[in-house]
């Protein structure tokens, strides 16, 4: 499913605002506009920019956790890629 990176996020709509969130992070990632290792916007961040509430944000991040998108850091961030190897 293509979404548009600068899409809004439709409350009304079919598809839950995690589920679109996580597209439109999706979609930002593959337009470049955070590089790989790079992180993406705080969740308090996502939050003001998105109109969503933290728990809706995390669960959007979760998922692309899940698919191997991005990774955290507990206290220090959401990357894009995979976690180096230790």
């Amino acid at each position: 499913m293509a979404t548009d990176p600068n899409a809004e996020i439709d409350h009304e709509g079919p598809v839950t605002p995690y589920r679109q969130l996580a597209e439109i992070l999706r979609a930002r990632i593959a337009r470049g506009d955070w590089a790989a290792g790079r992180p993406i916007p705080s969740e308090n961040r996502l939050v003001q920019e998105y109109g969503l509430a933290r728990s809706t944000v995390r669960r959007a991040i979760a998922v692309l956790v899940e698919e191997g998108v991005v990774w955290t850091v507990q206290g220090r961030g959401t990357y894009v890629g995979q976690p180096p190897e230790s």
